[in-house]
């Protein structure tokens, strides 16, 4: 609450794209109530100088936040921060785990645990490869663990795996090593895929109403293995980016290497054979795009039987292919929105933005946007979900399941709401009601009993993991017995 808010507090507001303008707001109201305020996230990283001004910031934290924080801090409760930070790129042996401890956790329906930074991928849409990387930087598995043990003792069982991409090697990329004898980058691959398979291993030995979901490529509805792994280790979803189901579509989005047609079916019920539920992301609006592209999408998804999709309208985000060339293409004639800038459409209000802002060769924005909402209609209605309901294993499941489904549509369909404020609060007052509902179907008995592994280290020579001789750490759960 603002009135808790003293001077001398330091206050840290992390802001994505989407949420700046209000967290510039919020940084305002820190500041005159004579806190020290301190941005980061991703949006600070790349316009600090706008949370500077905007924002009324004292500090702004750039990249990884783990170290450099700890400095921002030190130096407000010394009344010297300085204007910028560096935070750069961490290695995995130094990510910190979050504080959850200073959470309350009535407040969350599940926790989140980070346990790999970056992308080798460069899809146009993503910023991720240009803020995060291109290069893997894995935590030890044991770290992620203990992270995951703290969390259940206190009562949190549904955590999601918050990676940019928990897939981060695939056999592709092997086999193209091999093929060209760089052996070197043949040992880095295959370490960091022995690791993610130790990561799994260990899941798989936590109490057993743990649910983990993540965010992974397609390519991994070719590792059988990799999948195999995830459904042992109680992954049981995860985000995988489909995007598109034409050729042309994913040529547009830099991203070819996916699969379109019945060959994209046909991998996205390969992850459902394996047990892992897709939740499928896919892009509207992108030039390729067609009428007809829409009810081919959603049929697409009702056909491959992915348990959950999104269906997100092109937005280019700045620190991406798409936005940079967006950029230049508006730089000697800018479209206005007021006395903003179309390019910086995060500080246009809400109420007035634009769903759209790039046009598109053959339909308007309105189009699109209302042939959007149409396919989030068919693909949510009530048929549709009670029979994917169909998945869970009782009946209590099975409404938590048909809840979560109306709340993920509620919260993230909202392309038909534009100017309508009495819509829209409408819609925040059924998604809150709806989030409470599920909240109590997410909660668990806390386990403050439960302790993590004692970690050992195996001989070299020990029993080859993955086919690879590797020394390896060996751990058993130990659950205290009550008092």
């Amino acid at each position: 609450m603002p009135e808790s808010i003293q001077p001398g507090d330091i206050v840290g507001v992390s802001v994505h794209t989407g949420n700046a303008l209000r967290g510039y707001q919020v940084g305002r109201m820190a500041r005159e109530r004579g806190a020290w305020v301190v941005y980061g996230g991703i949006h600070a990283t790349l316009f600090p100088e706008e949370a500077l001004e905007r924002g009324q910031a004292h500090a702004v934290v750039k990249g990884d936040g783990d170290v450099a924080w700890g400095k921002a801090v030190a130096d407000c409760l010394a009344g010297k921060p300085e204007k910028i930070y560096e935070g750069g790129r961490l290695e995995g042996s130094q990510f910190l785990a979050a504080r959850w401890d200073l959470m309350r956790p009535d407040k969350y329906m599940w926790a989140s645990v980070q346990t790999i930074r970056g992308c080798p991928k460069h899809c146009s849409f993503c910023s991720v490869w240009r803020t995060d990387g291109q290069k893997p930087r894995q935590r030890s598995f044991q770290k992620v663990i203990d992270e995951i043990v703290n969390l259940r003792r206190i009562g949190f069982r549904f955590i999601a795996l918050a990676d940019d991409n928990f897939y981060p090697v695939t056999l592709t990329d092997l086999r193209q090593a091999r093929e060209q004898k760089n052996f070197a980058k043949l040992e880095e691959l295959t370490q960091i895929r022995s690791e993610r398979f130790q990561l799994m291993a260990e899941l798989a030995k936590l109490p057993k109403d743990m649910v983990f979901f993540t965010q992974i490529t397609m390519e991994a509805g070719e590792d059988g293995d990799y999948l195999d792994a995830m459904r042992r280790a109680n992954i049981k979803g995860a985000l995988v980016g489909v995007e598109a189901v034409t050729p042309e579509g994913l040529k547009a989005v830099y991203k070819d290497w996916n699969y379109s047609g019945e060959a994209l079916a046909k991998q996205l019920q390969t992850f459902k054979k394996h047990g892992v539920h897709v939740l499928g992301s896919f892009i509207f609006g992108l030039p390729t795009d067609k009428p007809a592209t829409f009810d081919a999408t959603v049929e697409m998804a009702l056909k491959a039987g992915v348990t959950f999709a999104q269906f997100v309208m092109m937005t280019p985000f700045p620190g991406t292919v798409d936005f940079g060339r967006w950029e230049k293409e508006q730089a000697t004639h800018p479209t206005l929105v007021g006395d903003v800038p179309i390019t910086r459409y995060w500080l246009i209000p809400i109420e007035v933005r634009p769903k759209m802002f790039t046009p598109h060769p053959s339909m308007s924005s309105d189009e699109i946007r209302e042939r959007t909402q149409r396919v989030w209609d068919r693909f949510y209605n009530w048929s549709a979900i009670w029979e994917r309901s169909a998945c869970t294993p009782n009946l209590r499941a099975r409404i938590a399941f048909i809840f979560l489904s109306k709340l993920y549509r509620q919260m993230y369909a909202g392309t038909g709401i534009s100017t309508d404020s009495a819509r829209r609060k409408k819609s925040k007052n059924w998604a809150r009601w709806t989030a409470r509902q599920c909240k109590k179907l997410f909660q668990a008995k806390p386990m403050p009993e439960l302790q993590s592994p004692e970690w050992l280290t195996a001989p070299v020579g020990a029993a080859p993991f993955s086919g690879i001789d590797f020394p390896r750490p060996v751990s058993s759960f130990v659950v205290l017995p009550e008092e």
